[in-house]
């Protein structure tokens, strides 16, 4: 009995751990109801060509949506950013320029967060998605500490490298559920392929799916769903891929250099001991 002691009592340590990490720093992924409806949220936006348009579409299909935006394009267009918001949708942080969250420091982090901020006042929400949704520990701490609820997705059709509207739009039909958070994106900060940067195909699958589903679900802002049901949240981990990052082209030309951030090792050692991420 005293032998299996210390291996049970880790395991009904790990289970307290998890259970105090999933509501205090858990991620919001999808919102757990019946009822029909669905959030579509955009990222990296906003886009001088591209959200007008966007913003026509949802008009036309009286849907609501969530914009993440980053705070350089949001600074660069407020006539967007005031248009987006007396349109009745939501409007969420998604940092000063898109950088990778684990790869910088948190005080980075944290002016990132506050100068996105300050670039959507008075329209923003204390939403937060973090760039190429990746997270860690330490990287899900800071918006944590700046009283930020942070939102991921659970239906996406990686509408950011490429595809037709067509494929786009049937992915998501396939896989949107009721409390399903759907991520697009009105613009790119970024993209493996300067092609990519042309959203066109994403409104073409945004009217699409619209107008094959709009019968079956209504479409609302995160804060909406938030109030049909109990927020699904995750210890959501996701490594940064530093080799990927470094593809990347940004919309004036060559793109960041990253290298692989060597701090908090322990805490995520820490980490992958007690929840197995």
């Amino acid at each position: 009995m005293l032998k299996r002691f210390p291996r049970y009592g880790i395991r009904i340590l790990r289970k307290v751990v998890l259970l105090v990490a999933g509501n205090v720093v858990g991620t919001i992924t999808r919102v757990s109801t019946t009822d029909p409806v669905v959030a579509l949220t955009f990222d990296d936006g906003p886009d001088p060509e591209y959200t007008p348009w966007l913003l026509d579409i949802l008009e036309k299909y009286q849907a609501h949506a969530t914009f993440f935006m980053t705070g350089q394009a949001a600074q660069a267009h407020p006539e967007l950013v005031k248009r987006v918001a007396q349109a009745g949708h939501a409007i969420g942080n998604h940092s000063w320029d898109h950088q990778s969250f684990p790869l910088i420091s948190g005080r980075e982090r944290r002016a990132q967060i506050r100068a996105c901020a300050k670039a959507l006042a008075p329209y923003g929400e204390r939403l937060f998605r973090p760039p190429y949704a990746e997270q860690n520990i330490a990287s899900r701490i800071d918006p944590f500490l700046l009283r930020y609820e942070v939102v991921m997705f659970n239906c996406s059709s990686d509408d950011w490298c490429g595809g037709d509207a067509d494929t786009i739009a049937r992915d998501l039909e396939k896989r949107v559920r009721p409390g399903s958070v759907i991520l697009l994106h009105d613009r790119l900060s970024d993209a493996l392929d300067q092609s990519y940067f042309n959203r066109e195909p994403m409104l073409k699958a945004t009217e699409t799916f619209l107008e094959h589903v709009g019968d079956r679900f209504r479409f609302v802002t995160i804060p909406q769903l938030l109030r049909h049901g109990r927020a699904h949240k995750e210890i959501w981990y996701k490594k940064s891929d530093v080799e990927l990052l470094n593809k990347l082209l940004l919309r004036e030309g060559p793109g960041r250099r990253y290298v692989q951030n060597v701090q908090n090792h322990w805490m995520q050692s820490v980490l992958h001991f007690f929840l197995g991420i």
